[in-house]
């Protein structure tokens, strides 16, 4: 059996049921069930429902086999676990703010001042890169408050839209750490489970999937070389011909490929211009590397 411990709460709950539905591992139940595990649709693996504070130790002690968590708490508790794979979501910046009616403009101004996290290791190691001696306060929560409070000179805190800042009247002076969130997988497992790299490979289709379109359109055989040289397709499009179907007396081609999501309205146009009719643009669900 595998075991997955994924964040019970917050803002990173919702993207991770949703990414492992999308990739075919959907979970029945969930934390606000109250509920410490679920199940999956496949009857070897399961799910830890867990503080996403808490999963890095938990996968590296073997609680866990694979978790899904930010790479600040990856770092910041030293986690000796196999990073496998950026879920591209969850992203946030640790940043060092100050309050917006103090003097300091930059990190260099803060020698000898005390500054409250939640990060401490990660804070001592950003100071301790730039030559600056300051005393680091570890706070479990309101880490916004403490300058109000004469606690601390600055703060090093998540921000994801910089709102809370803007509420609590502190300004960010410079970005100490930026996270998104990853698959980790405990070293010992990834050595005797196969199925981990099952995984990791069923959310990489979802990942690869979400940045591409697929392409389809009806295309005069005469229009065909223009509309290839259009098309950035992953291997080139597929042509395949219509059976039974002529515009202006000319056989018709239809033409499939995957693109960039990216670049889908250039692309579109630009096929229009060069003879490509009825053009259908649809997402990708997944794709197998």
């Amino acid at each position: 059996m595998i075991r997955i411990a994924i964040p019970n709460k917050g803002r990173l709950y919702e993207p991770t049921i949703s990414i492992f539905k999308d990739a075919g591992l959907p979970i029945s139940g969930g934390a606000e069930s109250r509920k410490l595990f679920a199940k999956t649709t496949d009857p070897d693996i399961h799910i830890l429902f867990a503080r996403a504070a808490d999963i890095p130790e938990y996968v590296q002690d073997g609680a866990a086999d694979v978790g899904i968590t930010g790479i600040d708490l990856i770092t910041e508790r030293g986690a000796k676990v196999e990073t496998l794979l950026d879920l591209k979501f969850g992203k946030a910046s640790l940043v060092l703010a100050v309050p917006e009616d103090s003097d300091f403009q930059k990190a260099d101004n803060l020698e000898g001042r005390k500054i409250a996290t939640e990060f401490p290791e990660i804070t001592h190691q950003y100071f301790k890169k730039l030559g600056v001696n300051v005393e680091v306060i570890k706070v479990s929560g309101a880490c916004e408050m403490t300058p109000h409070v004469g606690i601390a000179d600055a703060i090093v805190d998540i921000s994801s839209s910089g709102t809370t800042l803007m509420i609590n009247h502190l300004k960010p002076i410079d970005t100490v750490f930026s996270s998104t969130v990853y698959l980790i997988a405990n070293k010992e497992s990834l050595k005797t489970k196969d199925k981990i790299l099952d995984i990791k490979t069923a959310l990489e289709s979802v990942l690869n999937a979400k940045q591409r379109r697929y392409l389809m359109m009806n295309v005069p055989e005469s229009s065909l070389q223009a509309v290839k040289e259009v098309l950035p397709g992953m291997s080139g499009p597929t042509v395949m011909k219509v059976e039974s179907s002529k515009l202006s007396g000319e056989s018709i081609l239809a033409v499939h490929a995957v693109v960039d999501a990216d670049l889908i309205f250039t692309i579109v146009n630009k096929l229009k211009n060069v003879g490509a009719r009825d053009v259908l643009v649809v997402p990708i669900e997944r794709i197998m590397p």
